[in-house]
């Protein structure tokens, strides 16, 4: 039988600091928690990221680095082939954004659970820092949207899409409650194509001119 990879300091604080953020937020967790739940102690966040709040901020980018990854994929495949039609564009948001969830057992979870909480921290600044990892990609799906309903205003187009994002929040923390290890493919991909189906409808009816 094969010895686990040892985790190192750096990844082990990475997953701890997921998980009590996750939980208690940013300013409801104090570094010395997670240091202590790591094995670590504070030079070693000093050492590895510097901060607290940079500590955070690695965090954040390494969960959201595959759902960016997998996004920005789909869009540049959807691009390459012409103009992608709403539906495209909100299946390639959708599906990667619910697979984080759904398909990756107990570590999906406590990723989901850790960024909608930091997504939607009471801090602004906290919510910027999500931000930055995330808007340049959701950035591109909002303008490929207003491409493709060129009949609906901007605005009503980027109103539809902070909607798209709701909703998809909402699917994913309702799916936080699922034992892990119980996901089934089957009820994973109706979910999908449930939402999906709901949200072009939305775009479509809600957004004609």
């Amino acid at each position: 039988m094969e010895t686990p990879p040892v985790e190192s300091t750096r990844e082990r604080l990475l997953n701890i600091a997921e998980q009590r953020f996750g939980e208690g937020g940013y300013e409801g967790t104090s570094l010395r928690a997670i240091t202590v739940a790591a094995a670590a102690n504070i030079a070693a966040v000093n050492y590895h990221f510097g901060s607290k709040e940079a500590l955070l901020r690695a965090a954040v980018a390494r969960a959201m680095a595959p759902v960016n990854t997998e996004r920005r994929r789909r869009l540049d495949q959807l691009e390459a082939a012409g103009q992608p039609t709403a539906e495209q564009l909100i299946r390639a948001f959708i599906e990667p954004g619910l697979d984080l969830v759904l398909r990756r057992g107990e570590r999906g979870a406590i990723v989901a659970r850790f960024i909608g909480r930091v997504a939607f921290d009471p801090s602004r600044r906290i919510r910027e820092l999500y931000a930055a990892e995330a808007d340049p990609v959701e950035a591109r799906y909002l303008a490929a949207l207003q491409q493709a309903l060129p009949r609906a205003a901007p605005e009503s187009v980027a109103f539809g899409y902070v909607n798209m994002l709701g909703l998809l929040a909402l699917h994913q923390s309702q799916a936080l409650s699922r034992a892990p290890g119980t996901e089934d493919v089957d009820d994973a991909s109706r979910l999908a194509e449930n939402l999906i189906a709901f949200l072009v409808a939305a775009f479509d009816r809600g957004l004609r001119a």
